[in-house]
This record gives C-alpha cells, sequence and structure tokens, in this order.
C-alpha cells in the first residue's frame, strides 16, 4: 500500500493546479508527507534572438518571473487553511516543465507526484495537457493525475 512521505504538486497557478494541490494537501495530512510545490518557469533564451533581448534584460526577467512565481505560490498556498499543518517546501525552477519536474522528483526521492490532467495553456486546456501526459510517461514513482 502507497503511504507517500515525500509529495510532489507541480503548479502553473491554473484553477486546475489548486484543485491538484488541495488534492495533494488532503493525502498529505493524513499520511504526514511533506508537500513540494513546484513551479517551474520556461527558459527565457528561447526569446532573447526572437526579440533581440539582451543577457542582462533576460537575466533580469528570469528575475522577476522568479519572485512574481514565489508570490504566486504564497497565494495558492494561503487558500487551503489545512496547508498551515503540513511541510510544506515551495521550489521554483527554470526549464523545460516535464523534464523540470521529472528530475526534481528523481532527485527528492518523491513518493507521488499530484499533478493537473489540464493546463493552463493552449490546447491543453481541452486536451490532456502535454506537460501531464509526459510526466505519466516518465515518472518513476506513483502519479496522481487530478480533474
Amino acid at each position: 500500500m502507497l503511504r507517500p512521505t515525500k509529495i510532489l504538486v507541480p503548479t502553473d497557478f491554473s484553477e486546475f493546479s489548486d484543485r491538484a494541490l488541495r488534492q495533494a494537501l488532503d493525502i498529505g495530512r493524513q499520511y504526514g508527507a511533506k508537500i513540494f510545490i513546484l513551479h517551474v518557469i520556461p527558459p527565457m533564451a528561447r526569446y532573447a534572438i526572437d526579440y533581440a533581448i539582451t543577457a542582462d534584460a533576460m537575466m533580469a526577467a528570469e528575475e522577476q518571473a522568479k519572485e512574481s512565481s514565489a508570490e504566486n505560490i504564497k497565494a495558492q498556498s494561503a487558500q487551503f487553511p489545512q496547508s498551515k499543518d503540513l511541510e510544506i517546501e515551495t521550489v521554483i525552477e527554470t526549464g523545460a516543465p516535464a523534464e523540470t519536474i521529472l528530475r526534481f522528483a528523481e532527485e527528492q526521492g518523491i513518493d507521488l507526484i499530484v499533478i493537473a490532467s489540464l493546463g493552463r495553456w493552449g490546447l491543453a486546456k481541452y486536451l490532456i495537457g502535454h506537460v501531464a501526459r509526459n510526466i505519466l510517461k516518465g515518472a518513476t514513482c506513483p502519479v496522481l493525475l487530478t480533474k
């Protein structure tokens, strides 16, 4: 029987991610598990050439994105009173979302990934998200896909 001690919840701050976080918090409270809330910022380097952005401007934009993401995670967690009773670590990484999530899960020895089946962007709003699909295919631990 699965008794998770470390639960990873990737978030894109959508309502779908809120549902995944709520589910993870309930499971975490039941088993006394540590919750990792992870937001992945896509690399901005690809925009440097397209929009002629300087390296300094790109670094400043990435730093601003990290600060904004930290505030969003704090606001998202605050929606759930049960989060105060659990050990929660927030993490912000830069990279390709699916690959970064899988690498983080492996490095941290995550027992369970709770991820929204739908995402915030493009067609992923209507079909199973490509990030969630890649997590399902690549994860070495159980994955709970939420609606």
